[in-house]
């Protein structure tokens, strides 16, 4: 298999450099509606993403040797050459969709995620806001590893992945011309995923491309401007707070779970999902006096 340089790495310079750019811009021409830069809030997602590097290190050791034997016990190769790596990106891509996906869908992924979605601002810095718990992303691309994909390949794709996504995380950037809109997934498609109004919630996973969320369901166009962050605000800049928060609340949730299919769906079920007893109380306690729930 040809050498692939680690394209994140020969990227940081341009990451510098655009942060950079950004900076001043926001500086120079001020947008009013816009959440600009929060000297704490990029230093948090620098620093989360400083940490992510020396965490991502760590757990590729287990991940590698798990790639490794699966390739080893396939019968299939597919070859790494100029005609194929495009296939290669194309087909991390799609995998990266349902890896994304399922970090929002299901609660102990979530953990792990919700850390990239933690800042109310939202510019190039939080591009850099990554996790250090990225272990709940492997098992997403093992198909690929079983289809005869190198290990060294999935790397370099999935590498090329982040590095696309690093320009869509700006508000200085407004719709592009309609067919690169409709293809790719742009500032606009991204400015929607990070934003927590009830009808952004859960939207528009593609890395490089969009199409996947236009064939899937999950797409929703930018109308109305975002509000960033979570639903629930964590209000820290304590980088070990903010990689921990959500498997510190689920293990008060398990705690407190009076059940163990209540323990299952804290950890399996979505990020706000109640049991329906519970739910149920919640809505009458809610319900005006006099008033009955259906």
């Amino acid at each position: 298999m040809p050498h692939l340089p680690d394209v994140v790495l020969w990227s940081v310079p341009a990451f510098v450099l655009l942060t950079v750019v950004e900076m001043v811009s926001c500086r120079l021409h001020p947008d009013e509606d816009a959440e600009g830069y929060e000297a704490r809030d990029a230093a948090t997602s620098v620093g989360m993403g400083l940490g992510s590097l020396v965490f991502d290190a760590l757990w590729k050791i287990p991940i590698v040797a798990i790639y490794a034997a699966v390739y080893e016990l396939t019968p299939l190769r597919i070859p790494v050459v100029w005609w194929t790596l495009p296939l290669l990106l194309l087909a991390q891509d799609f995998f990266y969709y349902w890896s994304h996906r399922g970090h929002h869908v299901i609660r102990i992924l979530w953990a792990c995620h919700v850390v990239h979605h933690s800042s109310k601002k939202f510019n190039l810095t939080t591009a850099l806001r990554q996790p250090w718990t990225t272990w709940t992303v492997w098992p997403f691309y093992v198909p690929l590893v079983a289809a005869g994909v190198h290990p060294a390949a999935i790397a370099f794709t999935s590498g090329a992945n982040l590095v696309y996504q690093f320009w869509v995380h700006t508000e200085r950037i407004d719709k592009l011309p309609r067919p690169i809109e409709f293809v790719f997934n742009t500032p606009s498609h991204h400015r929607v995923h990070h934003a927590s109004q009830g009808g952004y919630l859960d939207r528009n996973f593609g890395g490089i491309l969009i199409v996947w969320d236009r064939l899937f369901g999950s797409f929703v166009a930018e109308t109305e401007r975002p509000v960033y962050g979570l639903t629930k605000n964590i209000n820290t800049f304590n980088p070990l707070r903010v990689a921990t928060h959500e498997y510190a609340a689920i293990a008060r949730d398990i705690r407190a779970a009076h059940s163990w299919r209540e323990r299952a769906g804290r950890l399996f079920r979505g990020p706000g999902w109640q049991p329906a007893d519970r739910t149920a109380a919640q809505e009458t306690a809610a319900a005006p006096v006099g008033e009955s729930v259906a």
